[in-house]
């Protein structure tokens, strides 16, 4: 069964006591429902303290990142058995920033992914092109070889594609539905053409300077099962606004 997603990719920000103060304020606002989750991806420092939290409430835990190794020499990463020590669900791979400011290539997002799945966490593949290749007509190419490098050797659909056009992240400006729609509608067709029939229960969320006031817009698009936000979800209040359009859109 598809699901529908919120996610909130906190990126480099939140104290722990930040965090404890944002959890509180979640607290009755969300509901359980099987065809919805709403989750939140806080820095690595404040991950435990957060998944401890909400633990009695229906709102599920992501890492921002992760390594493909379980242990070793590897200076500053997490592996993902400590992700899942602290009941961590999710993990973003592939997010634009983690392309081209720390360089990662689609041989070692690949690796994550495999390594996620094989750890019983689910990757959320983040994909998207610039505004250098939307301009060069590269859309499509582009997108075809991020998921296709980034899911080679998956054979399972227990993952998320999360559609963010590097050109619209933290720059106030989101694709239109209807661009939106035209890129979501090619993923959707990528999967069936690698996975068939069970790539309809694959949701692909979209992200990119969400707001309030044009969620409402890219949520009502087919293939568009959610989001992942950034900015907006810093502040929780907005977050939860986001969260019910959101359900106003899809739980009908």
């Amino acid at each position: 069964m598809k699901k529908y997603f919120l996610f909130g990719n906190w990126k480099m920000h939140k104290t722990i006591k930040e965090t404890l103060e944002y959890a509180d304020c979640l607290k009755g606002y969300v509901e359980y429902n099987e065809k919805f989750e709403i989750g939140v991806f806080p820095p690595f420092t404040a991950l435990e303290s957060f998944a401890k939290t909400v633990r009695s409430m229906p709102i599920t835990v992501g890492a921002q990142n992760m390594h493909y190794e379980e242990k070793g020499a590897f200076t500053g990463e997490i592996s993902p058995l400590m992700l899942k020590e602290i009941g961590v669900k999710y993990v973003l791979i592939g997010h634009s920033e983690r392309r081209h400011i720390f360089k990662e290539d689609n041989g070692l997002i690949n690796k994550k992914v495999l390594s996620a799945i094989n750890h019983e966490l689910v990757p959320v593949l983040c994909i998207g092109e610039t505004l250098e290749e939307r301009k060069s007509n590269k859309t499509e190419s582009v997108i075809k070889e991020q998921i296709e490098q980034g899911l080679n050797g998956v054979n399972s659909n227990n993952f998320i594609i999360a559609y963010e056009p590097v050109w619209a992240i933290g720059t106030g400006v989101n694709a239109t539905p209807e661009q939106a729609r035209e890129v979501h509608k090619f993923i959707r067709e990528l999967l069936f053409h690698k996975f068939g029939e069970s790539s309809n229960d694959i949701s692909i969320l979209y992200g990119g300077s969400i707001k309030v006031d044009n969620f409402g817009s890219l949520a009502e698009v087919e293939n568009i099962d959610g989001g992942l936000v950034g900015g907006a979800s810093l502040d929780c209040s907005t977050f939860i606004e986001l969260y019910e359009i959101l359900k106003s859109k899809k739980l009908k």
